[in-house]
């Protein structure tokens, strides 16, 4: 052991060293998964933009991200159980990285998700469908599990993050749910528990008045813009265009 000596007490250099090293490597940890957040995000972000350039609407409404607390972290390995070395932890906690589409109708959920699965550089690596089979509570949404690459400069990292996709009422419904079994530290009355329960079952029934008029209005096609975007050309720099091309031919 290596100590240094001052007035009254000696300091242990190799716990420093020890303590000093394991941050380092907790940090290192822990910004893998904030640039998986962000590979990810940037993915969606992409497909947001060409909807709202090409097509008729755009079905991401909004999109949210969030990487677990090492607090929130630490506490959970402990109430697991797992044991606390970084492989276990990436293995068995599978959302430390975690990212929020909402989406304007049902459809459009798995329609985003069909759209991430086809990223060649994205492995679906696990899929719950909780809108197709709702927790009993009348939670909905569908959950994946992805993982992508992360180039850091000693080479590729697969990160996994979670993605949830939901509608505009089942994130409504449930960013309320969770406030008011935050307020009752889980354990909410019966006549609680049962309200919410009936209040997913009236959003559910709303998702489905608004997709069925969604698919009255829009179809299966309509998906070219009527309106020009911000990046189109106007008319005057079309007629522009195709005089210079004319000269030039």
């Amino acid at each position: 052991m290596t100590t240094t000596s001052g007035p009254g007490t000696g300091f242990d250099t190799g716990a420093f060293d020890e303590i000093a090293a394991l941050r380092a490597e907790f940090t290192r940890f822990m910004l893998q998964y904030k640039f998986g957040i962000d590979e990810v995000t940037t993915k969606i972000s992409i497909l947001q933009e060409e909807f709202a350039h090409l097509h008729s609407y755009n079905p991401i409404e909004h999109v949210t991200s969030r990487l677990k607390s090492p607090e929130s972290l630490v506490a959970k390995v402990i109430r697991r159980g797992i044991d606390p070395s970084f492989a276990a932890i990436s293995q068995e906690i599978t959302d430390i990285a975690g990212i929020r589409v909402v989406c304007s109708f049902t459809s459009d959920v798995y329609r985003i998700s069909e759209m991430l699965n086809r990223q060649s550089d994205l492995t679906l690596l696990a899929v719950k469908d909780y809108i197709a089979h709702p927790k009993p509570n009348g939670y909905r949404s569908l959950h994946a599990l992805v993982q992508v690459p992360v180039f850091l400069s000693a080479g590729p990292v697969p990160v996994t993050v979670e993605v949830q996709i939901r509608t505009i009422a089942m994130d409504f419904w449930a960013s309320l749910e969770h406030k008011i079994f935050y307020k009752y530290a889980g354990g909410a009355p019966d006549d609680v528990v049962a309200s919410l329960t009936e209040a997913a079952g009236t959003a559910h029934r709303l998702d489905e008045m608004m997709e069925q008029l969604h698919q009255r209005v829009h179809g299966e096609g309509g998906r070219v813009r009527t309106l020009p975007s911000p990046l189109e050309p106007d008319d005057r720099l079309l007629e522009r265009l195709r005089s210079i091309r004319a000269t030039v031919a």
